[in-house]
């Protein structure tokens, strides 16, 4: 199990990291996440650590935000640095939220910036920002790419306004091709969207238009999650109240299977469960790092980060992140030392979800013997094992969980 410090007094004001990671840091691509809590409305299905403005409290606030997290970076810095090495170079950035188009595209872009001068971006970097399609015209856009951001991702969720509206999105779905157009016409490399499926009162065949209307934007690279209902969430409220149906399992898979149909067919690959690309190259590079056990800083109220083996997160509140920043003390909240089991077991929870494979050798002997009725039973690819890495099926993605289950005994 993991060596956890309690909360409340886990990470040293200056937000030191213990020697082995530190002397381990440069040994695993490094990335950074910015994390923006803002909001216009907060979605009835989402748990993420995000604000409105009447919820930001003092000291926190859209036009103070790029400085804040500049401070943080120049805190990193200081963490991380060693006298015998340089710090690394960025190799991926990815500004997630909230909605991260509600700062104004210069600050996003001095976000960047101070990434890139305080470590330096790697050759051929990976930098996306998400966006919601109304919060966002030509004119950002272009300070976006002028900017460096080479990637966007759009949270489209669904192409069906009935469906938006009972998960309180409040975009008009045909605005979408407008805002693709316009990326494109900024110069960004790639362009994705974000599908989500599940949704009470979505049929299949409205799942279906989705995809449809999705691929015809000509998109890059294309997310489709399941409607996961959160503990505490509005959406959560109302289906306790009956007012709508909880997701249908049956339902939902069907609605995997059709989007690894369609998604397949229009020549977008499954590289992992969620996610489809057109090539390797519209991979998005960021979230393989998570999925692969590299390192990365998460700047950012309630942001997660990981260097060789520690896992820490901050505070929450975008006023308290802001307030211990202006003190000169670390944002940090919590922190974790994991130790080799853990980071194997979660090393097979997360490979096992990728299209490249998970080695074999992640397994215990038990999680081995497993394996052979795992491809009889048509949960895993036959080929891949003989090469030495576990590969789900289509059949096998539906029950990942299950099958992880078994690989873990």
């Amino acid at each position: 199990m993991p060596s956890t410090l309690p909360d409340g007094d886990p990470v040293p004001t200056d937000g030191s990291l213990p020697t082995a990671s530190l002397d381990a840091l440069g040994d695993a691509p490094f990335g950074a996440y910015v994390h923006v809590p803002f909001c216009v409305t907060r979605c009835g299905y989402c748990d993420f650590n995000t604000y409105t403005s009447s919820e930001l409290g003092p000291g926190a606030s859209h036009e103070s935000y790029a400085d804040t997290v500049l401070t943080e970076i120049a805190l990193a810095a200081r963490v991380l640095e060693r006298a015998d090495r340089p710090l690394p170079q960025v190799e991926t950035v990815f500004v997630g939220g909230g909605t991260p188009t509600l700062l104004a595209s210069d600050d996003l872009g001095r976000i960047l910036d101070g990434i890139g001068k305080t470590f330096g971006l790697a050759a051929g970097y990976e930098a996306t920002t998400e966006a919601n399609p109304d919060s966002v015209t030509p004119e950002s856009l272009a300070v976006l790419r002028s900017r460096g951001f080479t990637r966007i991702s759009y949270g489209m969720q669904s192409a069906v306004p009935e469906v938006l509206a009972t998960l309180d999105r409040t975009h008009d779905p045909a605005r979408l091709p407008d805002v693709v157009r316009w990326a494109r016409e900024a110069g960004f490399v790639q362009v994705s969207v974000d599908l989500i499926y599940g949704t009470p009162g979505e049929s299949l065949a409205d799942w279906e238009r989705s995809l449809d209307t999705a691929l015809a934007l000509g998109p890059d690279h294309v997310s489709a999650y399941a409607l996961i209902v959160e503990d505490g969430t509005a959406l959560a409220r109302r289906v306790s109240r009956g007012e709508i149906a909880a997701p249908d399992d049956d339902l939902m898979a069907d609605m995997y299977a059709a989007a690894d149909a369609r998604l397949g067919a229009a020549g977008l690959g499954w590289y992992e469960l969620s996610n489809w690309a057109r090539d390797d190259a519209a991979r998005c590079r960021h979230n393989e790092l998570y999925w692969t056990g590299a390192d990365w800083w998460g700047f950012g109220p309630g942001a997660h980060s990981h260097v060789a083996g520690t896992r820490w997160w901050n505070v929450k509140h975008p006023a308290a992140y802001a307030s211990r920043l202006a003190e000169g003390r670390s944002p940090g909240h919590g922190r974790e030392i994991l130790d080799t089991e853990t980071r194997r077991v979660e090393q097979v929870l997360l490979e096992s979800r990728l299209r490249d494979g998970m080695p074999l050798t992640r397994l215990d002997a038990a999680g081995r013997a497993a394996v052979p009725g795992l491809v009889t039973e048509g949960l895993v690819e036959s080929a891949p094992v003989d090469a030495g890495a576990v590969v789900l099926t289509v059949q096998g993605r539906l029950l990942a969980d299950a099958v992880v289950r078994r690989l873990l005994p």
